[in-house]
């Protein structure tokens, strides 16, 4: 071999794999379906209140004696229409109270003249109970209709506002910036790109809100109330009647409890475009 010859290396041989690399199994738990949790949920519940009424706890009422006074307040008509009456008082407060939510905490986002007039006064009354307005609506409003459903409008406006408002200043910059390099006007803006990117905040904001309305509801038919659930509780408290309190109290948790799944409904078909985590 000469010196200018340049020695030639052997390569290597590869070994062939026999086959793609085979990952190892995960073996995840067992999911257990959301609704037969509810049920052992619900299960567990009765059991317990029903063990807790056996050992006689302050006079308990047991699941059958509840059961039983639901049965004669659904026949001779009572329990219907006092639901339909709070029903209807919460349904109009929280309606009204969202309406004007919705609104005002756009204005408090979008505007900051308008945040610097309205922040200051929706911050106090946030720190205000709903409950402490009760006597200034009886002595302003009467004793009417309108002071119960100002009560729980007024609940459910504090709750929402606020949600409201963070949905619009949550917004990214980034959309707003790129929707008016296209040329988009500010209304444009805010129709096409604020106001979706806040559904999810007013939706939230709306299931609080209708939490609200239900906590104060009781509270609200303390004034001069001739029908509904929490009147029919508090004529009940008198003659220390706790098998219609405990109708009462689980008859505002279901209501309440069908309401907030149609909200949450309602939520999960208005932000299909929302990245689910």
């Amino acid at each position: 071999m000469s010196s200018t010859e340049t020695p030639v290396k052997r390569a290597t041989p590869v070994r062939e794999s026999a086959g793609p690399a085979r990952e190892p199994r995960r073996r995840g738990r067992p999911r257990i379906p959301p609704l037969a949790l509810n049920l052992i949920a619900l299960v567990a519940g009765i059991g317990l209140w029903a063990w807790l009424a056996s050992l006689g706890i302050q006079a308990l009422p047991g699941p059958a004696a509840v059961a039983d006074k639901a049965g004669e307040l659904i026949a001779d008509g009572t329990l219907a229409d006092d639901a339909l009456a709070s029903l209807r008082r919460v349904l109009i407060g929280f309606a009204l109270g969202t309406l004007l939510a919705v609104p005002v905490g756009f204005l408090m986002g979008w505007y900051p003249v308008a945040r610097g007039l309205l922040e200051p006064y929706v911050q106090f009354f946030r720190t205000v109970p709903p409950l402490a307005m009760i006597p200034l609506a009886i002595v302003l409003l009467g004793i009417g209709e309108v002071p119960k459903i100002f009560v729980i409008f007024l609940a459910a406006f504090l709750s929402s506002v606020v949600a409201a408002f963070q949905g619009v200043v949550g917004v990214e910059r980034t959309l707003i910036d790129a929707a008016r390099v296209l040329g988009a006007r500010d209304g444009t803006i805010f129709l096409k790109v604020v106001v979706p990117a806040s559904a999810p905040f007013i939706l939230v904001g709306m299931r609080i809100g209708l939490g609200s309305a239900w906590g104060t509801l009781v509270a609200a038919e303390l004034i001069a109330a001739q029908e509904g659930l929490g009147y029919q509780m508090q004529k009940a408290q008198l003659y220390y009647d706790l098998p219609t309190i405990f109708v009462g109290l689980i008859a505002i948790g279901l209501l309440g409890l069908l309401m907030d799944r149609l909200l949450l409904l309602a939520e999960r078909r208005l932000t299909r475009w929302q990245e689910t985590r």
